[in-house]
C-alpha cells in the first residue's frame, strides 16, 4: 500500500513518470507483431485430410520458428499450442 502511494506521488509531481508507466503496461500491445492470420480464429481444421478436428481459439505468441495458436480437439476437449503453419496447412474440417 505504501509503495503504491509512493508511486502516485512520483507520477502526480513527474508527467513522464506517468507516461513511462504506461508505456510499460501497454507493452504487450506495442512489442508484439499484429498477428498475421485473424481470419482462422474460430475456424475448425482437421489433422491432414483423415485426422481429428480441431478449432483454432486464439494467438498465442511469435517465437522464433512462427507464431503459435492455440487449438482445442472437440472430441477430448483437450487444448494445446500448435503452429500457425500447421494450421495454414491442414486442411478445413468438414
Amino acid at each position: 500500500m505504501m509503495k503504491r502511494a509512493f508511486l502516485d506521488l512520483i507520477a502526480a509531481f513527474f508527467p513522464l513518470c506517468n507516461t513511462i508507466s504506461l508505456l510499460k503496461q501497454a507493452k504487450g500491445v506495442f512489442m508484439q507483431p499484429s498477428f498475421p492470420h485473424p481470419e482462422v480464429i474460430g475456424s475448425f481444421h482437421q489433422f491432414g485430410v483423415y485426422g481429428v478436428s480441431y478449432q483454432v481459439l486464439r494467438p498465442v505468441g511469435q517465437t522464433e520458428k512462427g507464431w503459435l495458436v492455440e487449438i482445442e480437439i472437440p472430441e477430448s476437449g483437450e487444448r494445446l499450442e500448435y503452429k500457425l503453419d500447421d494450421v495454414m496447412n491442414d486442411p478445413e474440417a468438414e
